[in-house]
């Protein structure tokens, strides 16, 4: 008799008390795991910045600096690790990082992975530039005004993931076509020459160096018809036998686990290995 797979998160935890747009305290976040009976659990709480274009008009707003966002996200490590042992005997946590992906970024990776030790990275690109393309429509147009149009933003995203990739080599690659968040006809785009060829790139450089592919459900609280990863960009990932593993990338209590099970279900439906690779 097969078993059921397990519940994990590869990419969660955001917290209220770490993330300006999460709410609820990290332990929380972490009792609400254990509640909903995860099996492991990687907390994935973003790094903070180099320089203060890459502040969030949400942190800016807020007063932050980029002196008091590094101090938070020392905070973050220690809080994580005392929280890593306290409930080490109900759940395994893994202290995570969320990377960015902008000019100058690696060598601010470098230094926290210096300094801090996570267990693992997230590789992601929420910017291009430094427009954050995933923070809002308007952000959004703006960074393709400034390429020439949607289709060159595609591009320029998977060129920058591509390099990311090449420079982290992150043991989890983190919502792999984010690009499309505000795109109503990504899956017609996401079929484009110029785009395919870096997207088979991309996916291959995965597959190559052993990653996972975050398997990201927030979209869905968003709106979106599907995950992160779209089913077409899943199915390529399938045929390489890449790794694939569910995140929720959740940013409360209240989206914890939201839409695991039918992530789980529709990997395990679709032929890929539900014994989870895990990031570490």
């Amino acid at each position: 008799m097969n078993q059921s797979p397990k519940r994990v998160s590869v990419h969660g935890g955001h917290s209220g008390q770490f993330c300006l747009h999460a709410k609820d305290s990290l332990e929380h976040i972490v009792k609400a795991y254990i509640d909903r009976n995860f099996s492991w659990v990687g907390i994935t709480e973003h790094m903070p910045p180099s320089h203060d274009e890459i502040l969030y008009p949400e942190e800016k707003q807020a007063g932050m600096t980029l002196e008091s966002v590094y101090r938070r996200f020392a905070e973050y490590i220690r809080e994580c690790r005392r929280l890593q042992k306290k409930y080490s005997d109900q759940i395994t946590l893994f202290v995570g990082m969320e990377t960015e992906t902008y000019p100058g970024c690696e060598n601010q990776v470098k230094a926290i992975l210096e300094e801090f030790r996570p267990d693992y990275i997230v590789g992601s690109v929420h910017h291009v530039g430094t427009i954050p393309i995933d923070y809002s429509q308007e952000e959004y147009d703006r960074a393709a005004a400034a390429l020439g149009g949607i289709d060159e933003l595609y591009c320029r995203y998977f060129d920058l993931q591509h390099t990311m990739l090449q420079q982290l080599n992150p043991a989890v690659v983190g919502h792999f076509d984010l690009i499309r968040i505000f795109d109503r006809d990504y899956e017609k785009r996401l079929q484009r020459k110029t785009i395919l060829e870096r997207i088979v790139r991309n996916l291959d450089y995965i597959k190559e160096h052993g990653l996972i592919l975050d398997y990201n459900q927030r979209s869905l609280l968003k709106g979106a018809g599907e995950p992160y990863v779209s089913k077409a960009v899943l199915e390529m990932a399938r045929e390489r036998s890449i790794a694939v593993v569910p995140g929720d990338d959740s940013h409360g209590v209240d989206s914890i686990g939201v839409n695991i099970d039918n992530a789980m279900a529709m990997l395990e439906d679709m032929g890929f290995e539900i014994d989870w690779q895990k990031p570490a």
